[in-house]
């Protein structure tokens, strides 16, 4: 099976119909490159549901803030091709800054209400950058299934948002989030860690594995599953830039004097060094994270 490599969106988009006038269905996996085993899981995912594969590769530049990582995200494009080959990808979409964003461009596509906690206040104008870029490629790809991880559940939320409201063509679909051996989530960032500063980080799944264990056993207090995952990640010398419950589908937040329903959002986001790492579990829906220590 060949890979075929797209600069341009008219070129992407003239390649994902070839697919659907002979019948296919196209599986989409928007990225920003530096590929690991989650990303190609969610290949994998694809191809599972659909005939022909497509991958995008786009650092998106309105998505970080001024003081975040832009400028040294990995970028590792031969590599991930190869993974992609690997996969059975068969059309990568590899546009530039200039083709996703024409010169004076003056339009972006905000998503309200999903975007107001968790990240949205720490990142500001990120999820306005992730729902441009997004339905950019949407409308570049054409109907098709895409397939978005779990570990980014706020914009999974706003990804799903974004294509109902604005009538995509798109089935969106979440996928479990894919840990390392030691249940650290998969994530390009990852590689900016010292081997202390992972070793710190690894008590991000250890805290929300214990904190699915007291909601399996029955704890429903807020205070008392979202606390102890404060407290541990404090302990390990993690700086937070938040732990909290929230709704799983609206995102709505569940303060510590309440009682949650049957499924709740606990999600954390963390520095590790200058590091930046988020995670999250629904509780009375998800597994404990695999490899995590006790």
């Amino acid at each position: 099976m060949s890979l075929h490599v797209h600069q341009r969106a008219a070129d992407f988009h003239a390649a994902c119909e070839a697919v659907r006038r002979r019948g296919g269905r196209i599986g989409f996996v928007p990225t920003m490159g530096a590929l690991h085993e989650g990303h190609l899981k969610l290949c994998d995912a694809a191809r599972a549901r659909a005939n022909s594969v497509a991958v995008s590769i786009f650092v998106n530049p309105t998505q970080f803030g001024p003081n975040e990582d832009f400028a040294r995200y990995p970028r590792t494009l031969e590599r991930d091709l190869e993974a992609c080959k690997s996969r059975g990808v068969e059309h990568v979409f590899t546009p530039s800054v200039e083709e996703m964003y024409p010169k004076n461009d003056r339009t972006r596509v905000r998503v309200e209400g999903l975007t107001e906690g968790l990240c949205g206040p720490k990142r500001p104008g990120h999820f306005e950058g992730v729902a441009t870029i997004v339905a950019k490629l949407f409308l570049a790809a054409g109907p098709c299934l895409a397939i978005f991880g779990r570990k980014d559940y706020q914009q999974l939320k706003v990804i799903e948002r974004m294509a109902r409201d604005l009538l995509f063509p798109v089935t969106v679909q979440g996928h479990a989030t894919i840990r390392e051996a030691d249940g650290l989530a998969l994530s390009s960032r990852n590689v900016y860690l010292s081997p202390e500063q992972r070793n710190t980080a690894r008590q991000i799944p250890a805290a929300l594995a214990a904190a699915v264990r007291r909601f399996a056993a029955g704890e429903r207090r807020a205070a008392e599953l979202r606390g102890p995952v404060e407290a541990r990640l404090r302990e390990a010398g993690l700086r937070l830039d938040y732990v909290e419950l929230r709704g799983p589908d609206e995102l709505d937040a569940i303060e510590d004097s309440a009682e949650v329903g049957e499924r709740a959002l606990l999600a954390v986001a963390a520095f590790a060094g200058s590091t930046r790492l988020i995670d999250n579990v629904v509780l009375g829906e998800d597994p404990a994270p695999e490899g995590a220590p006790e």
